[in-house]
């Protein structure tokens, strides 16, 4: 009997074969295998890419909260340049008083130089004219001597 169902089961798939069925189900079955390599791979670089765009979306992430951070911080500045206005406009006055204060300082010192300088000039044109004054007198004396005794 064994030997029956072995021949019917031979002769069952001779049919098949001829008739193309069995060629159709060996397609199917390898189209079905192609399909899930197809799949696989697709998970696969699907798999490899998930890495690469958790760390791209992680460096947006960083890039949107540096972002945010710089312009918190320039708010901070802005804020602060705000409230230290009215001190560097009073800083600024004090200072121009004293540059003003050093500058009427310094002219008056200039001033007081150049009177110095004029009075120093006043002197030695006196010593000057003393000195030849004096040699004119020596001049003089000899001749009046010479005078005397002609």
């Amino acid at each position: 009997m064994d030997k029956l169902l072995e021949f019917g089961r031979k002769a069952l798939f001779c049919v098949r074969v001829l008739s193309g069925y069995e060629e159709r189900r060996i397609r199917s079955f390898r189209l079905q295998l192609e399909k899930r390599l197809q799949q696989a791979r697709e998970r696969k670089t699907s798999l490899r890419k998930a890495p690469e765009q958790v760390i791209l979306s992680e460096v947006r992430r960083m890039v949107d909260e540096m972002q945010s951070l710089n312009k918190r911080l320039e708010e901070t500045e802005s804020a602060i340049e705000d409230y230290f206005k009215p001190v560097d406009k009073q800083a600024e006055a004090v200072m121009k008083m004293q540059l003003e204060g050093e500058e009427r300082t310094m002219k008056e010192m200039v001033k007081t130089m150049q009177r110095q300088a004029l009075l120093e000039r006043q002197d030695l044109d006196k010593l000057a004219n003393a000195k030849c004054a004096d040699v004119d007198q020596h001049k003089q004396i000899p001749r009046k001597k010479e005078e005397a005794g002609t």
